[in-house]
């Protein structure tokens, strides 16, 4: 049990824009990145890998809808093909993924290829965890909470488990590999996040915050303290401060990297000789 919890405070809405971990990464990253994602909201590509991420996770959402003992890694593979069409039906777009070539035929040798690889993710899920042995107390569970100074945290947790004497664990899934030490508190900084908001809703700091990485079948576990998230706190709250100096001087510089390689918007970043769109008006 902790104690010492500050009292949680609360303030009429603002103008200080609500902060999700994404974003927060996003301006941390790079500000026009943000600008590009929050404030223009221009439309990105959406990869075979980012996608295949979503569909996992929506896998592994529903198979705890069964029973304990029907939780195997057999049905898990099972429920692909049938979330890959939810999600087609969910978004028409990343059909595009698998073009047709010629037109009228899709490629269905790659999407053959992409969901086996969508099952070999799943198998070693069950290499990691036994989810006949969990019952998750929230599976893409929103979060969110009013701090001071009219400060909005919000996010979804891919899963919390709650043990019968209250201690909470806050689960994330990759399904990418996981990352070496020098970007490990990169990757903890969205879970000390998450636990943040949770601390403050229930007053009580998660046990354990766990990453799961199907890619390389790592599982990287951390367990916060009040000072952590204390330090955590600091962080977003100057995090939020930043972005509306930035809004309040239309000022949103971009910060080259080896992300920019990645990047939909390379077009129009003045570090590779584009020229931004005018801010829209507010």
């Amino acid at each position: 049990m902790t104690t010492g919890v500050p009292r949680i405070e609360t303030t009429p809405a603002t103008t200080r824009r609500p902060l999700s971990p994404s974003r927060a990464s996003d301006f941390m990253q790079c500000p026009l990145l943000f600008r590009f994602r929050t404030i223009d909201r221009l439309p990105e590509v959406p990869t075979r890998a980012a996608v295949r991420g979503t569909l996992v996770h929506a896998v592994l959402e529903r198979l705890f809808d069964l029973p304990a003992h029907e939780r195997t890694a057999e049905q898990a593979c099972a429920m692909v093909e049938g979330q890959w069409h939810a999600l087609l039906e969910r978004e028409p777009r990343v059909a595009a993924l698998f073009p047709q070539d010629p037109p009228g035929t899709a490629d269905e040798e790659g999407l053959a290829i992409w969901l086996t690889e969508a099952r070999r993710l799943l198998q070693r899920y069950f290499d990691l965890e036994d989810p006949t042995r969990l019952e998750p107390a929230g599976r893409e569970l929103p979060v969110e909470i009013d701090l001071t100074d009219g400060l909005h945290l919000r996010g979804i947790v891919d899963r919390l488990d709650v043990a019968p004497g209250g201690a909470m664990r806050v689960v994330d899934y990759k399904t990418g590999r996981a990352p070496s030490e020098l970007f490990e508190s990169k990757a903890l900084f969205q879970m000390r996040f998450y636990a943040l908001v949770l601390w403050r809703l229930r007053g009580e700091v998660p046990r354990q915050l766990q990453l799961v990485y199907l890619g390389s079948g790592d599982v990287l576990r951390y367990a916060p303290d009040e000072a952590d998230l204390l330090a955590t706190e600091r962080k977003v709250r100057a995090l939020s401060d930043a972005i509306e100096r930035n809004r309040a001087a239309g000022d949103w510089r971009p910060k080259p990297g080896r992300t920019c390689t990645w990047c939909d918007h390379k077009a129009l970043c003045p570090s590779f000789g584009g020229t931004p769109p005018p801010l829209p008006e507010v």
